[in-house]
């Protein structure tokens, strides 16, 4: 049975070199993206059985990504592509559902290998990621409870992508007042009030990359 993949990464190379690897193993590429928001919506139209997505992605990020997926396409698995081992990515990854992390560093066999894992109902990572979240588990690294819902996270993103409201509110599909008070919202939880707090807790939380 062909296994229906999905890519999203925001380089056009890297999902050239992607689509003519997988579809060389006998993959379905059912369709690529070039951003979070792009990949929700075609995994949700497309209903493909494996997502696989980059980490860092503009609009919404990887993990966020997946914990939507997850959430609105409960039978698409998904895989992150990543060149971080950090506690906090492999962490909130699981947290989000994901059912395999991969290094872009690695061959692309391993991708292959961990596509045809996860859309049987397994799980892949690669031997670092392994090591990074048995380490932090070891250390009881679990990450505290995330103090913003989703949506804040996806305000909280566009805002550290320098978004103006009117964007935010476009792309979310939602008032202007409604950004207004999911700002005023996040600042409030964060303890933050300007913006540019608002873009280092981003960085610093992996929502954006620096």
């Amino acid at each position: 049975m062909t296994i229906h993949v999905l890519l999203a990464d925001d380089h056009p190379m890297v999902r050239d070199g992607l689509r003519a690897i997988l579809e060389r193993e006998g993959f379905s590429v059912v369709a690529e993206a070039s951003n979070g928001r792009q990949a929700l919506e075609l995994a949700e139209k497309l209903k493909p059985d494996v997502a696989v997505l980059d980490l860092s992605m503009p609009l919404l990020n990887g993990i966020d990504t997946a914990r939507e997926i997850g959430r609105i396409v409960p039978a698409t698995k998904t895989i992150m592509l990543t060149m971080h081992t950090e506690r906090q990515f492999i962490l909130e990854g699981l947290r989000a559902g994901t059912r395999g992390f991969v290094m872009k560093s690695h061959s692309a066999e391993e991708l292959v290998q961990a596509i045809r894992e996860t859309a049987r109902g397994g799980t892949y990572f690669s031997p670092e990621v392994t090591l990074a979240a048995v380490e932090a588990y070891r250390n009881h690294g679990d990450l505290p409870a995330d103090p913003l819902t989703p949506r804040e996270r996806q305000v909280l993103q566009l805002i550290a992508e320098s978004k103006t409201t009117k964007e935010i509110a476009a792309l979310l599909e939602i008032s202007v007042k409604t950004v207004e008070t999911y700002r005023s919202r996040i600042m409030e939880k964060l303890g933050i009030h300007e913006t540019a707090g608002v873009v280092r807790y981003a960085i610093r939380h992996g929502i954006v990359q620096p």
